[in-house]
């Protein structure tokens, strides 16, 4: 019974990242590089398994799910205690974009780990840089996923 509800809850995280990330990555069905020059393709799915074609929605659709899945698994091994379900889809969204270095050693993980819920959805805000440079559009990313994290209104891409 509780890995059936450790399930559920888990399926309505995914679903809430996955509603938050589509916006922000936008769909491209053929890979292209970018902002730093990565592979990328559908909703910000990288790897070495990109094949040049098009991709359709279906599959795209598995990436991202497939993504997410990884992305909350890092959340959940390295945020150990319990989080409301819009902190940990917030993180989630963050450790797709960013990789498990948002949530395993930073100081976000470390004040979440301590309980300070609001101190580590603040943290969010510090990690809106590609390639050494801020990009305006991870301040504004960021900006949308603290607004999750924080449980505060609706968040909206761009």
């Amino acid at each position: 019974m509780k890995g059936r509800v450790a399930g559920v809850i888990a399926a309505g995280v995914l679903a809430i990242a996955a509603a938050f990330v589509a916006p922000w990555e936008g769909r491209e069905h053929v890979p292209y590089r970018d902002i730093v020059g990565v592979l990328t393709v559908c909703d910000g799915h990288t790897g070495k398994d990109i094949e040049q074609r098009r991709y359709s929605d279906a599959e795209c659709d598995r990436l991202l799910q497939g993504d997410l899945a990884v992305a909350n698994a890092h959340v959940r091994r390295c945020i150990t205690r319990a989080m409301p379900r819009n902190v940990e889809a917030a993180l989630t969204s963050a450790a797709f974009n960013l990789g498990p270095a948002v949530v395993c050693g930073s100081t976000l993980s470390r004040l979440a780990n301590a309980g300070d819920f609001a101190g580590a959805c603040a943290q969010l805000s510090r990690w809106d840089y590609a390639g050494g440079r801020q990009v305006k559009g991870l301040t504004r990313r960021r900006a949308a996923e603290r607004q999750l994290c924080e449980g505060r209104g609706t968040y909206a891409a761009h």
